[in-house]
């Protein structure tokens, strides 16, 4: 069973008071590796562990005489830590490698939720496909009818899209969880790199192999770049389902509650806007991504250009993009499936849509490839002229078939659901 989570869980671990929280736990676990080291008496570090995470107010609150957030938060949090042991606090550290540690364990913490929602969008589809998978429906090319297909079978190849987003930011995870406890300019000449294995060891971090004293801002941008791929296989979902609910179409429907009121003007509206929002979500994401990619050239060692833009970018790509899949996962669900509204597509076209399927029973058969195509299409435009049954234009040109039921040419698509019930076995 694939677990939901709720989106303020994602919020929250962005709060600045979480953010504190982090910072506290990598100041006490570097200092506890200090202490192991010889270098800060065992007792401050104790005292460190009883001191309250600062109050985001309070932080700020100094941070308008200091004009510095790290300093501003030392400064808060040794308010509750006496003064023989507050000394010790941050001891050969420099701000970023207490930023970009707690930032990595955020970030994975964070990619965590997001993949769970992923995976839960990935069994709903799978779920629904397997369900739909004899669902006769007219799949369409340049939004045209092409041939019969199934509605379980359009579903698998969003499934499998989903699947692929999921390893993405698999990767993007291993890449965005490191840390850094380094020094000035990432050369350790204040401290030890047992420290930074003991900090980032007790987080489940992995460590930048040769720190700038930042880590490599490429790391983020490849998770922003793997969340942006996942909306755009929402999006793909989502646009299908507003083209299936046109009046012309109304294949399938998004659920409704009684309180759905579609216009202020016209009763009769029921808008795919679930659907239309998951669209425009996918273009934030896309943003987001491209934004990630100008952070990652910095100034030599460092500079603070990404900061700002980081603030924003990154807990908003991973809510919005949470908050996509969490409600693409809904929508899936819930959805209103019209299997007669279905099939009946399938004649609209007089038959049409069987064109390639007879030209492959004449070719099996042995009749020349031109002559083949040729007599085909040439049936075809008279039931486009005329309005006369497809079959009545094959007997004018002298070609007889069997049948013509949509179901004798998805004999073997079989196949793709024993791929599609690998899926579902991920997440049994």
């Amino acid at each position: 069973m694939i677990p939901r989570y709720t989106l303020p869980e994602m919020a929250d671990l962005f709060a600045d008071q979480s953010r504190y929280a982090t910072w506290v736990k990598v100041e006490i676990l570097a200092s506890e590796a200090q202490a192991g080291l010889g270098r800060v008496p065992a007792a401050a570090v104790e005292d460190m562990r009883r001191a309250r995470v600062p109050l985001a107010a309070r932080v700020a609150e100094i941070e308008k005489e200091r004009d510095h957030e790290v300093l501003s938060f030392l400064a808060a949090y040794c308010e509750d830590i006496p003064e023989d042991s507050a000394r010790w606090v941050h001891l050969g550290m420099t701000s970023y490698d207490l930023v970009d540690t707690a930032l990595g364990h955020t970030l994975a913490r964070a990619t965590d939720l997001l993949l769970a929602a992923a995976r839960r969008l990935r069994a709903t589809l799978v779920g629904k496909a397997l369900e739909h998978w004899d669902t006769v429906m007219v799949g369409r090319t340049h939004g045209v009818h092409a041939e019969p297909t199934t509605f379980g079978h359009k579903l698998g190849v969003h499934a499998f899209a989903v699947d692929r987003s999921i390893t993405r930011l698999t990767a993007a995870r291993e890449a965005v969880a490191v840390g850094t406890v380094s020094g000035s300019v990432g050369t350790y000449a204040l401290i030890d790199p047992e420290v930074e294995r003991h900090v980032c060891d007790a987080l489940g971090l992995g460590v930048e192999p040769v720190p700038s004293q930042v880590v490599a801002r490429d790391r983020h941008a490849q998770l922003m770049q793997a969340v942006a791929a996942l909306g755009a296989c929402i999006e793909q979902i989502a646009l299908e389902l507003r083209l299936l609910q046109r009046t012309e179409v109304r294949e399938v429907e998004e659920h409704r509650t009684g309180a759905y009121q579609g216009s202020s003007a016209m009763p009769h509206k029921r808008n795919p806007t679930t659907s239309e929002r998951l669209c425009g979500l996918a273009r934030l994401l896309r943003g987001y991504a491209d934004t990630a990619l100008e952070n990652v050239a910095l100034w030599h060692e460092r500079d603070l250009a990404h900061q700002s833009v980081e603030r924003v970018i990154l807990p908003d790509s991973l809510s919005v993009g949470h908050f996509q899949a969490v409600m693409a996962a809904d929508l899936v669900d819930s959805l209103t499936v019209r299997p007669e509204r279905m099939r009946a597509h399938i004649d609209t076209t007089d038959g049409l849509i069987h064109s390639s399927a007879v030209l492959a029973d004449l070719l099996a058969r042995g009749v020349e490839r031109e002559r083949a195509y040729r007599g085909v299409q040439a049936a075809a435009d008279h039931t486009l002229a005329t309005g006369e049954h497809f079959a009545a234009g094959l007997a004018r040109e002298g070609i007889d078939v069997e049948s013509l039921e949509p179901e004798r040419f998805l004999t073997r698509h079989d196949v793709i659901r024993t791929r599609l019930e690998t899926l579902r076995e991920l997440d049994d």
